[in-house]
């Protein structure tokens, strides 16, 4: 809860672990997501048959973050250091006010970043790095999903 105009407001906490994959790359992709509030969870996933792994691991986070309906505080665990670095060490917001130009060079993945800046500041986003497949039960969750979409878009 915190204090609005006198009143106090309830803010929600949610849980969303992301992970994507990716065969070849460019290749066909995948990402898998995983939405915990309380005892109530939501798995979503999705892929494209041309894309990179790390767009894949961003494109988990925008849906996740989209498909909540009023602004939370998230705890975003995601084995992305791509994801977690950019936003959590400030490089996102630097390459914006660059004009998405890193080294010279347009940042890869621009048309994402720009979709995924406003949803962080609708929400209050931690973000959690962990290993990838190392035994995170909702990250293998999230990477079981993602390797099911990759595989149904490498068939396309």
């Amino acid at each position: 809860m915190y204090m609005f105009n006198q009143e106090w407001i309830f803010i929600k906490t949610v849980e969303i672990f992301t992970d994507g994959a990716c065969s070849g790359n460019p290749g066909a992709g995948g990402y898998g997501v995983v939405m915990r509030y309380g005892s109530h969870e939501k798995e979503l996933s999705g892929g494209e048959s041309a894309t990179t792994n790390n767009r894949m691991e961003l494109t988990g986070v925008i849906v996740a973050l989209s498909a909540l309906k009023e602004p939370c505080r998230v705890i975003l665990t995601t084995d992305s250091k791509y994801v977690a670095d950019s936003v959590t060490k400030g490089w996102v917001y630097n390459w914006q006010k660059k004009n998405w130009i890193k080294k010279g060079e347009p940042v890869p993945n621009t048309d994402l970043w720009k979709q995924l800046l406003p949803l962080l500041e609708r929400h209050e986003v931690t973000f959690n790095w962990v290993k990838g497949h190392a035994g995170h039960p909702e990250n293998e969750r999230c990477d079981r999903l993602a390797v099911e979409q990759r595989d149904i878009y490498s068939l396309r």
